[in-house]
C-alpha cells in the first residue's frame, strides 16, 4: 500500500480504501436505507471486489444477496493466502467474514454459497442491480502444443492442487510468476496463517541476530547460507519472460526486492528474459530461443521439464456481462426490450479490467461503486470511480520526465 507515496500518489490500505481518503469516502451506516435509495442488489462472486461491494452496500442499507460457485468466500484470496510470505490474508477472509456474518444478523445480507449464477438465472431472478465479480482466466498463450497434459495453469497449482514434478518452467515473471515459485520452492505439508508461523525461522532467515552477538544485530552472509543449505530447495525452477531486461523489475517498490531476493538465496531458480516460446513437443518439453541482449544472438533450447506453469496474464472472466448484453440486443419483444438485463449488469475488479491481480484496486472499485449504486445515473460502462489526481502526484509526474 506504500507503493503509492513512492510515484506521488497518496497512500492507502489494501482492505480499507478510506485510509488517506476518509473525507472523500464516507460509508455512514444506513444512509440508503430509505425507499428512494435502497436497491435490491445481487453481487456475483467473493473475491475482493465482491465481498467489498457487498459490504459496503449492505453497510450502507441496501437489500444484499450474494451467490458464488464456491462454497467459501475469498475468490483468489484463498490461492494468495497459500503463498509463503503471503498468509496474512488468512486474516484479510476472516476480516471479512466476521463483517458479513454481522450484516446477516442485521438482515442486511443474504448469502447464497454454493450457487452457480447463469444468464437463465438471472433472467429467472427479479433484482434491481447485478454486480458481476467473477474474477479472472488465466490466459493461455498462443503456442503450439500447449494443451498437453503436463501445461498446467496457476489456477490448477495453487486452486486444485494439481501435482508438480521436480524440474519446472515458469512462464512470465510479473507477480503471479513470482509467487508460484515461491510456493513450489517453500510451501510445506499444509498452509499456514499468520499464528502458526515461526517467527525465529523467519529472523534466521534474513539476518537478524536477536541476541546483539553482531555488529549491528545482521547476521553475516557465511550464516545465512548455512541456514538455506539446511532447507533444500523442493525443485529446480526454470522463470521466463519474452521481454529482456530484470525479471520482477514491475513488481512493487516495497516488496519486490523480497521476493527477488528470496528466489535468489533459494539457488533454485534460474530467470531467463529475452525468451521466445516456440512448442511445447509430446514429451512435454518446453522448445525456446533466448536472445543475448547484448550481441543480440539467438540460442535454441529445449527444457527437459517435467511441468510448464502459464503465468501469463488473465482475462477478464465476464460471460454474464456479455450474455446479457448478447440477449438483450438479439430481443425482438417490447416486454423483453423494457426488462434489459445489460442496464443492471455491472462487472468490478478482474472481470471489470484484467491486469495483474491486483486486490487493492479491485476493493477500491467495489466500495467506490457501493457508494453511489443508488444514483440511477450510475450505468454500466460509466460506473467506475477513482480518487482525483492529487498535487504530489502531479508534481511527480512532472519531475519524472527529467530524470
Amino acid at each position: 500500500c506504500l507503493d503509492h507515496a513512492f510515484v506521488g500518489k497518496t497512500a492507502s490500505c489494501l482492505v480499507n480504501p478510506r485510509a488517506c481518503h476518509e473525507l472523500e469516502l464516507q460509508i455512514t451506516p444506513n444512509a440508503h436505507a430509505s425507499d428512494k435509495d435502497r436497491r435490491k442488489i445481487a453481487v456475483v462472486g467473493t473475491g475482493p471486489a465482491g465481498l467489498a461491494f457487498a459490504t459496503t452496500a449492505a453497510t450502507l442499507g441496501h437489500d444484499v444477496t450474494v451467490f458464488d460457485k464456491a462454497t467459501e468466500i475469498g475468490g483468489q484470496f484463498n490461492m494468495a493466502k497459500r503463498i509463503p510470505g503471503k498468509e496474512e490474508f488468512h486474516e484479510t477472509i476472516r476480516y471479512f467474514d466476521t463483517l458479513l456474518k454481522k450484516l446477516q444478523a442485521q438482515g442486511k445480507v443474504t448469502m447464497q454459497l454454493g450457487t452457480c449464477v447463469t444468464h437463465d438465472f438471472m433472467k429467472s431472478h427479479t433484482f434491481d442491480k447485478w454486480i458481476v465479480a467473477t474474477g479472472v482466466n488465466p490466459r493461455m498463450p498462443p503456442i503450439p502444443g500447449v494443451d498437453h497434459p503436463n501445461v498446467l495453469s496457476y489456477i490448477d497449482v495453487l486452486r486444485h492442487n494439481a501435482p508438480v514434478g521436480k524440474r519446472v518452467a515458469i512462464i512470465g515473471a510479473g507477480g503471479i510468476g513470482f509467487d508460484v515459485a515461491e510456493f513450489l520452492i517453500h510451501h510445506g505439508e499444509k498452509d499456514l496463517t499468520p499464528d502458526e508461523l515461526n517467527k525465529d525461522d523467519w529472523m534466521k532467515e534474513w539476518g537478524v541476530d536477536k541476541t546483539n552477538a553482531v555488529r549491528g544485530g545482521v547476521l553475516t552472509s557465511s550464516d545465512d547460507d548455512t541456514h538455506h543449505d539446511e532447507v533444500k530447495p523442493k525443485r529446480k525452477i526454470v522463470m521466463m519472460q519474452r521481454k529482456q531486461g530484470k525479471l520482477g523489475a514491475g513488481l512493487g517498490r516495497t516488496t519486490g526486492w523480497i521476493h527477488r531476493a528470496t528466489l535468489a538465496k533459494s539457488h533454485a531458480v534460474q530467470m531467463v528474459g529475452g525468451v521466445t516460446y516456440n512448442k511445447v513437443d509430446e514429451n512435454g518439453y518446453l522448445h525456446i530461443t533466448v536472445t543475448d541482449p547484448k550481441s543480440e544472438e539467438k540460442v535454441d533450447q529445449i527444457l527437459e521439464v517435467d511441468n510448464i506453469i502459464l503465468c501469463a496474464g488473465q482475462t477478464p472472466h465476464n460471460e454474464l456481462e456479455t450474455s446479457a448484453a448478447s440477449s438483450t440486443s438479439s430481443s425482438s419483444s417490447s416486454a423483453e426490450k423494457d426488462d434489459d438485463l445489460a442496464s443492471r449488469v455491472y462487472t468490478i475488479g478482474g472481470a471489470y479490467e484484467a491486469l495483474e491481480l491486483d486486490a487493492k484496486r479491485a476493493i477500491d472499485m467495489g466500495t467506490r461503486l457501493a457508494l453511489e449504486i443508488h444514483d440511477e445515473s450510475v450505468v454500466p460502462g460509466k460506473h467506475k470511480f477513482e480518487s482525483d489526481v492529487g498535487p504530489e502526484e502531479k508534481l511527480f509526474s512532472v519531475l519524472k520526465r527529467f530524470m
